[in-house]
């Protein structure tokens, strides 16, 4: 007998769910982080929601809230053998009830007009760029640590749209990455981060006060990666610099989303966001 969605259990994740969704965000080409179900928890503990039936998983969502009314969906995945039979709208519905005042999602092609359906305009799409990329000089370019993190967090909610202090504190710490920064009178420039991925290694955020910047802070991280490792980035595809910066870096497009709000429209600096966090939480 078929399921019906009445018979999804829908809770939020324990530690190993999470891992258990990040390992199904792989299986769908996603190539998260090496250390990201530990890092994207700390940003909202009940914001990770999975759903059941009979005790197995079936589909996961993340629906996660920031401070100032900013929230944002991601981690949508309905296991293959599952899908088709209403679960993966019973748990998109529960996650949706969660979440308000503005909310974003980067969403994947296949999945936009779904989006739309539910509310969500298009802001811009977002294009992955990876490869391994040529370096650049990176003078004046300073390693930044859980001691700088009141400075990162003014850059970073700058470019974020919302502070997220718990989430910082294990995003500048992941084990195997580096964060980097250029100090501009008494305080940053510029920061981003660069971590171990499933395949390569990703950059995410890039936040700069303009190109120079952000070629520094970039070539500092490309050296963190090592010579021959493929790099990742995500850049908002009106941002030219950012698109430019990738191909200078010899970067090709590999991925796109869709920067998608609902309840408003988050106006981000998006001059200065030479690469997006993570397409699952912002």
């Amino acid at each position: 007998m078929t399921a019906e969605p009445d018979d999804l259990v829908v809770s939020v994740m324990s530690e190993d769910d999470l891992r258990l969704a990040v390992d199904w965000a792989a299986a769908e080409g996603w190539n998260p982080g090496l250390s990201d179900a530990d890092a994207f928890r700390s940003a909202d503990p009940g914001g990770f929601l999975i759903g059941r039936v009979d005790g197995v998983p079936v589909a996961v969502i993340s629906a996660v809230s920031y401070e100032g009314g900013l929230s944002f969906v991601g981690l949508y995945i309905v296991s293959p053998q599952w899908r088709g039979r209403g679960y993966g709208w019973a748990l998109w519905s529960a996650a949706l009830e969660r979440v308000s005042g503005v909310v974003g999602l980067d969403g994947v092609v296949e999945q936009q007009a779904n989006y739309a359906r539910s509310g969500f305009a298009l802001a811009h799409r977002s294009i992955r760029f990876g490869g391994v990329p040529r370096g650049a000089a990176h003078d004046g370019v300073t390693l930044l640590g859980i001691d700088d993190l009141a400075d990162v967090e003014r850059v970073d909610a700058a470019g974020f749209g919302a502070r997220r202090s718990a989430f910082l504190r294990r995003w500048l710490a992941v084990p195997g990455g580096c964060a980097a920064g250029v100090r501009s009178g008494s305080g940053l420039s510029g920061y981003g981060v660069i971590r171990p991925a499933r395949r390569g290694m990703k950059v995410g955020p890039l936040f700069a006060d303009d190109l120079d910047t952000a070629r520094a802070i970039l070539g500092r991280l490309v050296a963190h990666a090592g010579e021959g490792t493929e790099v990742f980035l995500d850049v908002p595809e009106p941002h030219a610099d950012g698109v430019a910066l990738a191909h200078e870096q010899g970067l090709v497009p590999v991925f796109e989303t869709a920067r998608m709000y609902r309840g408003g429209r988050l106006d981000l600096p998006l001059e200065r966001v030479f690469g997006i966090t993570t397409f699952e939480l912002g």
